[in-house]
């Protein structure tokens, strides 16, 4: 090359012009080498053998990769092609009777991790949660957030949830250190805001971060959702969690979108219209906020509005309480502790999960029990002497009633009344407990209403046999005596005391309790949501009329103990109701009623929790919200019509709403 000429060891191989080599070596002698390469029939057929053998694995080896795993590589290859973006559907709107927002959707942020995108190097995994963690604040669980990142397969291309609800500044500070917080990234997304919180916690509920076990059970959920743990939320996750949407892009190889692919729109969730009067609702809180404050005795309130036309619950109040917005936020280790841990139970919905001994309330059921069985007409009269004696065992009245029918005996609440129609005295045999139980579970009690909020509990209805499983023991008749007056081992929870009552109140149905009236779908149908009625006629319209009359008389007859009633514009009825539980013999204050006594619009039962006696603490609860109930009625309906004479305007405050 450089005027010298190349041996075979030094000389460059020359790839533009191979024969050049080849050519340029003048030693070579062609007819030498044929004659010592002389192969046999028999190698020749060896290495055809060979060749084929070869070429069969090779067309075998391009079937494998091309039509068996042809789907799958195409599957990698597209994958590593086309990124996917989840478009997250937005959570469904709760809204009240009148379209008062109860529940809605605001503009947050949240950190995520996608394990592809994270270090390679797992050491440096722990540096990475500890900046995070200062950034984020001690809410954030580093370890558990380490353990979440080990645990996640490294290819995964998903998004994991790190902490949402995240302030902006500090998601503003993630996006600008980015270098530091390599895998990690900020998503614009939405949480739950629930307007005046702690007054509709009970009903409403809450969602929260979705857990493995959650996950399992909803395979369609993303890692970074949240679902609905308690309330409506809950109940209704199905139709208020909507369906995600996803967009396409294709990608380069240094990940630059090439195209955009097009999408699939998000489906909101369906927005729920409840039963639920908001102003209504507030007003008794408000009502029985001042009562807590007012009686030093009494640990918490539960009151249950109900039109018991349609089983449609108009308020339902439980306190002491809890702002639900602590949950949707990213409520705190320490803010949790001490809802979970305090003496006030503000988790507790003793609505429908407190079980109490429901007192006089109980009476109606046995007294229409005693008349549909015949134990007593509404002629019958019992001489209350103040007690009945079982050998040396008294059962006392609270006071002598002297003679007594049945409308007397609810209106003024006779013990030795329904004692006596429970287990019998003198010439009336009594129901006996059996045909107590039978009656008790046809108004609704031993078991869940059935209502469309979770957590419910069944309250207990007692029988010889329960009591034997129980304690060993048989059946006295003085068990019969404290069942009669809800007492001994009967439990109720409040709602179930409303239940019942409404059945008085409509004429005999019983009706399945529901928060949710409407369901509206994103595409603009509305779906109603009918009342369920569980028994048609559980008692007679002559027994039904019987016990409604003695339940006006405790309102307007002399000695009726639901007297301060008598001032309100509409006619009430109801129940008063005192009953003793622990060993220290305490009250509980319960008033059950409805109003108007014609065509009722409202079935309520108050529960003042260790409040004391009934018509000291339940029944002016009562009171004060009928009367701001029937006052806003009377000024919509001159609103509406100012030109109508005012006997017009009483006609229509009384008739039934359509």
């Amino acid at each position: 090359m450089f005027g010298k000429k190349k041996s075979f060891t030094d000389r460059d191989f020359d790839i533009e012009n191979p024969l050049e080599y080849v050519s340029e070596d003048a030693d070579f002698n062609f007819e030498d080498d044929e004659k010592e390469i002389n192969v046999t029939s028999c190698d020749k057929n060896l290495l055809w053998i060979a060749i084929s053998f070869l070429l069969i694995i090779l067309c075998a080896r391009t079937f494998y990769l091309q039509v068996a795993k042809g789907p799958y590589y195409k599957e990698i290859a597209e994958n590593n092609r086309v990124r996917e973006v989840v478009i997250k559907a937005p959570r469904g709107i709760i809204r009240d009777k009148y379209g008062e927002v109860l529940a809605r959707n605001i503009p947050s942020f949240e950190v995520v991790f996608v394990p592809l995108n994270l270090p390679e190097n797992e050491s440096t995994w722990k540096v990475l949660t500890a900046k995070l963690g200062e950034l984020l604040g001690p809410e954030l669980n580093q370890e558990e957030l380490f353990l979440q990142m080990m645990q996640a397969s490294k290819v995964d291309r998903r998004s994991y949830l790190i902490q949402k609800n995240v302030e902006r500044d500090k998601a503003f500070e993630i996006i600008e250190r980015s270098v530091e917080f390599p895998g990690i990234y900020i998503g614009k997304t939405a949480r739950r805001e629930y307007v005046e919180g702690e007054i509709f916690s009970k009903v409403i509920g809450y969602d929260g971060k979705i857990t493995k076990e959650e996950l399992k059970e909803n395979p369609t959920y993303l890692m970074t959702d949240y679902i609905g743990k308690s309330g409506i939320e809950y109940s209704y996750e199905d139709n208020l969690h909507g369906k995600h949407g996803m967009r396409r892009f294709e990608v380069d190889a240094t990940g630059n979108i090439k195209e955009d692919l097009g999408e699939v729109v998000p489906i909101a969730g369906d927005e729920l219209i409840l039963h639920i009067d908001a102003e209504l609702q507030k007003e008794i809180t408000k009502i029985a906020e001042k009562t807590l404050v007012d009686n030093k005795d009494a640990t918490g309130i539960a009151v249950v509005a109900l039109d018991p036309r349609t089983g449609g619950v108009r308020a339902l109040v439980s306190l002491p309480s809890f702002d639900n917005n602590m949950f949707a936020r990213g409520i705190s280790n320490s803010e949790y502790a001490e809802l979970i841990n305090s003496n006030k139970k503000p988790l507790l919905n003793r609505a429908i999960k407190g079980e109490y001994p429901p007192g006089s309330p109980y009476k109606i059921m046995m007294a229409a029990a005693a008349l549909e069985e015949g134990v007593v007409t509404e002629h019958t009269s019992i001489n209350c002497g103040g007690a009945i004696h079982v050998g040396a065992w008294p059962f006392p009245d609270w006071k002598t009633h002297g003679s007594t029918d049945v409308r007397k005996a609810i209106a003024q609440s006779c013990d030795v009344f329904f004692y006596t129609v429970a287990g019998g005295w003198g010439d009336i045999g009594g129901l006996g407990i059996k045909r107590m139980e039978i009656y008790a579970k046809m108004f609704g009690y031993g078991e869940v209403t059935g209502i469309d909020l979770p957590g419910e509990e069944n309250g207990n209805v007692p029988s010889g046999d329960w009591k034997f499983k129980r304690f060993g023991e048989k059946w006295y008749i003085g068990d019969s005596y404290h069942a009669a007056i809800g007492q001994g081992y009967v439990t109720t929870t409040p709602l179930q005391v409303v239940q019942s009552i409404s059945v008085i109140a409509n004429g005999g149905k019983l009706i399945r309790p529901k928060v949710v009236d409407k369901i509206l779908h994103p595409d603009g149908e509305e779906e109603v949501l009918l009342s369920e009625i569980i028994t048609k006629q559980v008692v007679s319209k002559k027994t039904v009329e019987i016990v409604r009359d003695g339940m006006k008389d405790t309102v307007y007859s002399v000695g009726g103990s639901g007297a301060s009633l008598r001032s309100l514009k509409v006619e009430s009825a109801g129940k008063t109701g005192t009953s003793q539980f622990g060993n220290e013999d305490k009250l509980h204050s319960w008033y059950a009623s409805f109003a108007p006594f014609e065509n009722p619009e409202l079935a309520m039962i108050v529960l003042v929790e260790g409040g004391g006696e009934g018509h000291t603490w339940a029944v002016p609860i009562t009171k004060e919200t009928y009367e701001w109930y029937f006052d806003r009625k009377r000024g919509e309906i001159e609103k509406e019509g100012v030109n109508r004479t005012k006997e017009e305007i009483e006609e229509e405050i009384m008739e039934e709403e359509v």
